[in-house]
C-alpha cells in the first residue's frame, strides 16, 4: 500500500485528493493536511470584500466530505518537510510519513516586501477569506466616510485578474450606494500596460480594459513601483521603458486594496533543492520535482518563469483551468508509478482561461498556450460572463461536496465560452 500525502486543501489540493483517491482505489492511503478545517473558494473573495457574498456561502468543512471518500484529514500547520526521509512535521511535533507527496499549498503573501503594505498595516487584500472580510469592514468605513481609493497590484505581483475585478466591483458597489461621485478611484499596477495581466496581454485585453476603466472614470498608472505606504498616503514611482524613474506620485487614499507579490510558504521554501529562490516548487513537465522524484506539485506554488521582462517585475499567473489539469495529471502519474509500474507520462495544460466579474458585466479570456506565441488568444466581455462566474462558484462548491473527479472547467467554463476541450 502506498501512502500519498497532500499539503493544502484549496482549489488545487481538494481536487487532487478526490482524483488521486478515485484513481488509486481503496488499496492506497490518501491523507490531506491543511492548516484550517474548512475549504474556502478563493475566486469569490472580491464579492465578500464588498458584502455581496457571505463567507459561509463559499466555505465548507473539509473532514466531513473527505472522509466520505475514504480520505484522511489532518488539521495542522506544517512546519517542516524532511524530504530526505519522507517525513512531515507539524507545529505540534506530529510526525507524518509519506511515500509520495503532493504540494498544493498555494503561496505566501509577501507584503513584507513593501513598507506599510498589507492588512496588518495600511492596505487591504482579497487573497484570503480573512483578508476579504477585513476589507469589507474597511469598505463599510468608506461608505460612511467617502474619500479617494487606490486599487491595483504591487510590484512583483503575478495575479492581476482579482485586482481588476475588485476595481470594477467596487465601482458598482459605490454607485449602488449613491456615493461614487465622492470616491475617486486610481488603479496602480506594475504591469507595463493595462491588460498585460502578467501574460503579455491576451487578444484585445489592453484596449478593452482601458475602455472599461475610462467608462467608469477610473484613472490608472502602469509601470508602478510602490515605495512605501503610510496611513493615508501611497508613494509610487512610475518607471519608463528603460526601468528608470520618470515620475513620482503621492496618492492619498481612504481605502486601498493591492494584490501582493507571492512567494513560497516557509515549510516548502526551506527544503534544500526543492524550490527556486522565491520558494516556488521546481517541477518537470510531469509536475514532478527533479531532486525528489516522489514529490509532485501543482497550482500557485509551482515555479513558472515570467512571460517576458518588464520594467517593473511581474510574475506569471497560474489560472484555475491550468491548476485543475495539473492535479488530474498528477493523479494519473501516481497511478503510473504505483499501480502500472511505469514512468509518469501525463501532462497538465499550460492554457489559461479566466472569468473575471466586473460588477454587472464581466470579461473572459483564453490564452492557448499561456506563454506566447499562441494558437488562440481572445478576450471578450458581457453580462454572460458575470452570470457564468456565479454559476461556476455553484458548480465548484458542488464538486467539493460530492467529491467527483468531474473536470469543472472543461464541463462548465469551456461550455459557457463555446469552446471544446483545449488540446
Amino acid at each position: 500500500m502506498a501512502k500519498i500525502v497532500i499539503l493544502g486543501a484549496g482549489t488545487g489540493g481538494m481536487p487532487a485528493a478526490y482524483e488521486t483517491k478515485e484513481i488509486l482505489g481503496k488499496e492506497h492511503q490518501v491523507v490531506v493536511i491543511n492548516e484550517r478545517a474548512e475549504f474556502r473558494f478563493v475566486p469569490s473573495n472580491p464579492w465578500v470584500a464588498v458584502g455581496w457574498r457571505e463567507p459561509n456561502a463559499i466555505t465548507m468543512p473539509i473532514e466531513k466530505y473527505l472522509n466520505k471518500k475514504g480520505i484522511e484529514f489532518i488539521c495542522a500547520r506544517v512546519d517542516k518537510i524532511d524530504a530526505q526521509n519522507n517525513v512531515i512535521l507539524t507545529h505540534e511535533n506530529q510526525s507524518i510519513e509519506y511515500d509520495y507527496l503532493i504540494i498544493a499549498t498555494g503561496p505566501k503573501l509577501a507584503f513584507a516586501n513593501i513598507q506599510g503594505a498589507g492588512p496588518d498595516f495600511y492596505t487591504q487584500s482579497i487573497c484570503t477569506l480573512d483578508h476579504a472580510q477585513q476589507c469589507y469592514q474597511d469598505f463599510e468605513k468608506l461608505i460612511k466616510n467617502p474619500g479617494p481609493v487606490v486599487v491595483g497590484a504591487f510590484q512583483g505581483a503575478s495575479c492581476f485578474g482579482p485586482a481588476y475585478e475588485y476595481a470594477f466591483i467596487l465601482d458598482k458597489a459605490l454607485r449602488d450606494a449613491k456615493i461614487r461621485h465622492k470616491v475617486p478611484i486610481h488603479f496602480v499596477t506594475c504591469e507595463p500596460y493595462i491588460g498585460h495581466m502578467g501574460l503579455g496581454g491576451v487578444g484585445d485585453s489592453k484596449t478593452m480594459l482601458e475602455s472599461e476603466l475610462r467608462t467608469r472614470d477610473i484613472k490608472w498608472t502602469c509601470n508602478s513601483s510602490v515605495d512605501k505606504v503610510t496611513e493615508s498616503m501611497m508613494f509610487v514611482s512610475e518607471l519608463n521603458r528603460k526601468g528608470e524613474v520618470e515620475f513620482e506620485h503621492q496618492l492619498p487614499f481612504q481605502h486601498a486594496m493591492l494584490i501582493p507579490p507571492f512567494s513560497g510558504v516557509d515549510a516548502v521554501a526551506n527544503v534544500d533543492a526543492l524550490c527556486n529562490p522565491k520558494g516556488f516548487v521546481l517541477t518537470d513537465e510531469y509536475h514532478r520535482n527533479p531532486t525528489y522524484p516522489n514529490i509532485f506539485s501543482g497550482g500557485v506554488c509551482v515555479a513558472i518563469p515570467p512571460v517576458e521582462a518588464t520594467p517593473v517585475p511581474t510574475g506569471t499567473p497560474k489560472t484555475g483551468y491550468m491548476i485543475e489539469t495539473m492535479m488530474t495529471a498528477i493523479a494519473h502519474n501516481l497511478k503510473a508509478l504505483i499501480i502500472d509500474k511505469q514512468p509518469p507520462h501525463t501532462k497538465g495544460t499550460m492554457h489559461a482561461i479566466c472569468l473575471a466579474d466586473m460588477g454587472n458585466t464581466g470579461a473572459a479570456f483564453v490564452a492557448m498556450p499561456q506563454i506566447p506565441p499562441r494558437n488562440v488568444a481572445w478576450f471578450k466581455k458581457g453580462k454572460w460572463v458575470h452570470l457564468a462566474k456565479i454559476a461556476f462558484e455553484k458548480y465548484f462548491m458542488r464538486k467539493m461536496r460530492t467529491g467527483t473527479s468531474e473536470p469543472v472547467y472543461e464541463k462548465y467554463v469551456l461550455k459557457a465560452l463555446g469552446i471544446e476541450r483545449l488540446e
